[in-house]
């Protein structure tokens, strides 16, 4: 039951860091539907698949055909949907991350028929700049959203604000320091907390996201202030920082998004 579950292959893996990979996934002989930049999809893994040898020892025991599955950011263009990537970090402690961290190109696994989710620059009405924050793997929406050509879509500005412990934790760094490099409606802001770690040394940012953000950053860029009126957030990782933003953002005016009561700041849970 699990194998004919197994309905996609991996086609590409990059090892990002000790703890994040990036990872293609094909459909085998059935096609993608269609999504919206920064939705998620489901990956599956049967619970008979080995977990890698450094993960943590597992209690809980599963059903003989079991497919553990968990929901996970498309990181690739919704343009070209020939494949759908993920950008991972590992839970040793988790049920599904130390199966798909032993995985090797070939091999098979479940990819959900259906994408779900909010968290999509059409919830932003036009005539708004957007900042894009993430803290580790939380950048692949927004990978997704310019790859699917966020940048062709309006005159606006956009930034990525992207924090992460090491600066080999900051996925996509050379594609985001390449797209700013060829657009001036775009900035992007790499910032690391552990600059003592970094073999060639480090001359970027080294502070929380939520304090460049309270130091005025955006503000220093763009040569004006981002408000409520002109300026939609976004905010993608850990929940320190999540809260933390909700809270800076929440005094200046800012509220969180909903459908029924529409906002700028838009959230995606972890």
């Amino acid at each position: 039951m699990a194998d004919r579950a197994l309905n996609s292959v991996v086609t590409h893996i990059m090892q990002v860091s000790p703890t994040m990979k990036i990872i293609r996934v094909k459909p085998d002989s059935w096609e993608l539907p269609d999504f919206t930049a920064g939705q998620f999809i489901s990956l599956g893994l049967p619970a008979s698949a080995q977990r890698v040898a450094d993960s943590e020892p597992e209690e809980k025991q599963y059903k003989e055909g079991k497919i553990i599955r968990r929901m996970y950011s498309i990181a690739s263009s919704s343009v070209l949907t020939e494949f759908v990537e993920f950008y991972i970090t590992i839970v040793r402690s988790g049920a599904l991350t130390p199966r798909i961290f032993n995985l090797k190109v070939g091999d098979r696994v479940e990819l959900g028929k259906k994408t779900s989710g909010m968290f999509t620059l059409d919830e932003v009405p036009g005539g708004n700049n957007i900042v894009l924050v993430a803290t580790g793997t939380g950048v692949a929406p927004y990978i997704s959203m310019l790859r699917s050509n966020a940048l062709q879509k309006s005159n606006d500005k956009l930034a990525v604000i992207h924090g992460a412990a090491n600066s080999w934790d900051l996925g996509y760094s050379s594609e985001l320091t390449l797209i700013e490099s060829m657009s001036d409606k775009f900035k992007y802001i790499p910032t690391i907390l552990l600059p003592e770690n970094e073999p060639a040394g480090w001359h970027g940012e080294t502070r929380l996201v939520e304090e460049i953000w309270k130091n005025g950053v955006m503000e220093e860029i763009w040569g004006f202030k981002p408000t409520p009126k002109n300026t939609h957030i976004f905010l993608c990782g850990n929940p320190g920082m999540t809260s933390a933003m909700v809270e800076l953002l929440g005094k200046e005016g800012f509220i969180e998004h909903a459908r029924k009561s529409p906002g700028q700041i838009h959230i995606e849970s972890w």
